[in-house]
């Protein structure tokens, strides 16, 4: 249910409602917009049916929310998010947001090569992953706390957002400490234990879509985050299994405008994931900008044949910085730029 107040509302008003909302033994979340404020209720909404809150001081309207999504959804929030990545850098804006790096940090020299070079590019964000999921338990599993404190490192040393996956409740704090953005991985979207705990760190978080979820799965597993009161949530379509086998998933550009439809928070495309082999993300990834996604996430490595994994998917620093420009370009013609 969404209370939204009149625009003179006071503040003493939204106190009292709230603590009446808690005092039912419901959960309240205010979201203040340009014009006004709304008081999201999570809870059995049968409860406020006995009490009803538009007799209240600065009640304008009750609105019952239809989307099983309610924090989440356009109806929750009209406004699109904004989200303060750290270090001066905003998601959900005019300018979109590129996240670059290696799949897995391998030492800190090579991390912080590639880091000065993305940078140089144009990326704000330094992507790296420390706890890799893989397919095989025989493949390299990364580097783990050791490979926290170098993307920490290197972060900090270029003025850098930097993002990883965290895979383990036990590990979330481990993470927290040492990265800006907490990734949660295609295969971890419906661990719901895994979203509440992150969604309790108040950090912002990077949630991939799953592979055979739909776009509503995907909203529904933000709420579990919202629902624990960390707001700061990015979504991100990163290519879904399909019958196709000439990509290594089929990225699902519709999903960028739906979600923009249905969602307040900010989504971003992975065309690295979705194409598997370098020569396609280019194209991938300006079909996701045109598409009104606010931002990308590619892998980068200046020496991809040594990779230790998804070498075959990752752009050259070379080639990432021409695909900057190229970028660039289609950002300007939807009437949007890059950070």
């Amino acid at each position: 249910m969404i209370i939204v107040l009149r625009p003179e509302a006071t503040e003493a008003e939204v106190v009292h409602i709230i603590d009446k909302v808690k005092a039912l033994g419901l959960t309240p979340h205010v979201s203040k917009g340009a014009e006004r404020t709304i008081i999201g209720v999570i809870g059995p909404e049968d409860v406020l049916r006995v009490t009803p809150l538009e007799v209240f001081p600065g009640v304008e309207k009750v609105i019952p929310v239809l989307s099983p999504f309610r924090l989440v959804s356009r109806e929750f929030k009209k406004e699109d998010s904004v989200i303060e990545l750290g270090k001066g850098v905003k998601i959900g804006g005019k300018a979109l947001v590129v996240m670059a790096g290696p799949c897995s940090i391998e030492n800190i020299d090579r991390l912080l090569e590639i880091g000065r070079q993305v940078k140089k590019a144009g990326a704000s964000v330094l992507r790296g992953g420390a706890f890799k999921p893989r397919t095989s338990p025989y493949s390299f599993q990364g580097l783990g706390k050791t490979g926290l404190e170098m993307l920490k490192d290197v972060g900090d040393d270029l003025g850098l957002v930097t993002v990883s996956e965290v895979m383990d409740c036990r590990d979330v704090e481990l993470v927290a400490n040492y990265v800006d953005i907490l990734q949660i991985g295609c295969r971890n979207m419906q661990n719901f234990n895994l979203l509440k705990e992150v969604g309790a760190t108040k950090k912002p978080v990077l949630l991939k879509r799953g592979m055979a979820s739909t776009v509503k799965d995907m909203l529904m597993s933000a709420e579990y985050i919202l629902s624990e009161g960390n707001f700061s949530v990015i979504l991100c379509e990163r290519g879904i299994r399909t019958f196709e086998d000439s990509t290594r998933n089929t990225l699902d550009i519709s999903a960028v405008p739906v979600t923009k439809q249905l969602s307040h928070l900010p989504i971003i495309v992975d065309p690295s994931h979705a194409a598997g082999k370098w020569g396609l993300v280019a194209a991938l990834a300006k079909a996701g900008v045109a598409a009104g996604c606010d931002g990308l996430i590619i892998e980068v490595h200046n020496r991809p044949e040594e990779a230790v994994s998804d070498g075959e998917q990752s752009l050259i620093p070379e080639k990432f910085s021409s695909l900057m420009g190229e970028l660039k370009g289609v950002a300007n013609s939807i009437g949007r730029g890059i950070l």
